[in-house]
């Protein structure tokens, strides 16, 4: 590490502490040569494969930006988008890939994303696994009435509306 004073070629490391987030190590390092203290900030990398080919670091901003169009008029607040984001963003580094398909990103938005707001769900995997008709998103909503379902027959009392007659 090159002291960003007087550019000498190594440092010590004086005191290391892990980020709030748990995404890094920030490091508090001295230069040998000329004494001054420096800050340095350690991240793994992670890389996104595009459908192009291309890759690109992973940001969080975009996984954001793109659940943001689907949340519109939801009850969503830019704190839950930020959870999910750095919940999508622990699945695919959990992986142990450094590089990591655009697609499996867009897989690891769907759960947590359905959890916050079903009909955001609906509206990002129309998009996401491309719903050309009707049928698409009837088998759709079908699966979720299904989990939802089970979600209740273990364990929890289903109680039936009432119209005030009988």
């Amino acid at each position: 590490m090159f002291c960003p004073f007087c550019r000498h070629d190594s440092s010590r490391v004086v005191d290391s502490r892990m980020l709030e987030d748990g995404s890094g190590i920030r490091r508090r390092r001295q230069c040998p040569q000329c004494s001054k203290r420096f800050t340095t900030v350690e991240t793994t990398s992670l890389s996104v494969i595009k459908r192009s080919g291309a890759a690109e670091p992973f940001d969080r901003s975009k996984v954001i930006n793109g659940v943001r169009k689907a949340c519109q008029g939801r009850p969503v607040t830019a704190d839950d988008l930020a959870v999910l984001a750095q919940e999508v963003e622990e699945t695919v580094r959990a992986s142990g890939n450094a590089e990591v398909d655009a697609n499996d990103v867009g897989l690891a938005i769907l759960g947590p994303l359905r959890r916050l707001d079903v009909v955001a769900y609906l509206r990002f995997a129309s998009v996401y696994k491309g719903f050309d008709n009707l049928d698409d998103f009837e088998h759709a909503v079908q699966e979720l009435r299904r989990e939802e379902m089970e979600g209740e027959g273990a364990g929890a009392k289903v109680v039936q509306p009432r119209f005030g007659f009988r």
